[in-house]
């Protein structure tokens, strides 16, 4: 079966070079958040994304995946909760440089969403070039290759001719749709979690490939909900950027590069939001 045929899952040795952003020379510093996961039930976290986005000083805000629950489709911008988002974002939109990338829950956003929300397109992955550094940026749900199950939904989801006929169906309906295919997600995660098994990780044989492919030393992905960074043999590096909830947890995290490295801080005006 060909490359990139539905049914397959795309391995290094077929990764072409990734697009490239390479960042002023005026920027200061850049923001790396993910998995934000928005939702109306989750006002404390949205609210600590709007603080952020207002009151950061970086320069830039990349968003690698799932910055909401779900998304069926642009036209869902018709929805409520889905405009609030979109001011917010379209906020920040004009004072920095917002890039958005694609994940599991919200792969089907589209061109006409990030328009309204004055944002960049962020192709999974993307060799970003910044303060003398060679950057590889992922969701990371793609390099979860022990999780088979997952790997073939996700090949059957990104299909152009599955996406057509998807978007083709009533707002209603693929809301529906989704709901159910979230709750069926959520089950398996809880039964993994009562068996003790935990949710794949990156695969490193596969993330270092891609790695050397781009001729970069650094991986930062989302996706894992496993925040932290580590050395790799070879003399690469791995940065797992922390998923939001302010709901039922305390988690919210903000990994930063400017000229000095890498950098963990909390988002700006947490405490005034909570």
């Amino acid at each position: 079966m060909p490359a990139g045929a539905p049914g397959t899952v795309a391995t290094a040795a077929a990764l072409p070079a990734p697009p490239v952003f390479t960042a002023p020379a005026t920027w200061r510093s850049i923001d790396f958040i993910s998995d934000l996961h928005l939702s109306e039930a989750m006002p404390r976290t949205f609210a600590a994304l709007a603080a952020h986005l207002d009151a950061t000083g970086a320069d830039a805000v990349f968003i690698l995946g799932d910055l909401f629950e779900l998304w069926v489709g642009d036209d869902a911008r018709s929805q409520p909760f889905a405009a609030r988002c979109i001011d917010l974002l379209a906020r920040a939109g004009r004072r920095l440089h917002l890039a958005v990338m694609t994940g599991n829950r919200d792969f089907l956003i589209g061109s006409s969403l990030l328009a309204a929300c004055h944002a960049h397109a962020l192709p999974d992955p993307t060799l970003l070039v910044a303060f003398g550094r060679r950057v590889l940026l992922s969701h990371g749900d793609a390099l979860c290759l022990a999780d088979r199950d997952y790997q073939a939904f996700r090949a059957q989801v990104r299909d152009a001719a599955w996406q057509r006929s998807f978007l083709a169906r009533p707002l209603p309906q693929r809301l529906a749709m989704a709901r159910e295919i979230r709750q069926a997600s959520h089950a398996s995660q809880m039964r993994r979690q009562f068996d003790g098994a935990l949710a794949a990780d990156a695969d490193r044989t596969e993330a270092t490939a891609w790695l050397r492919a781009a001729n970069a030393a650094t991986l930062v992905h989302g996706h894992t909900h496993r925040p932290g960074s580590e050395a790799w043999p070879g003399g690469f590096e791995r940065h797992v950027l922390s998923d939001w909830d302010l709901d039922a947890a305390a988690r919210a995290e903000v990994l930063r590069l400017d000229a000095g490295g890498f950098t963990r801080v909390p988002p700006a005006g947490l405490a005034a939001a909570c």
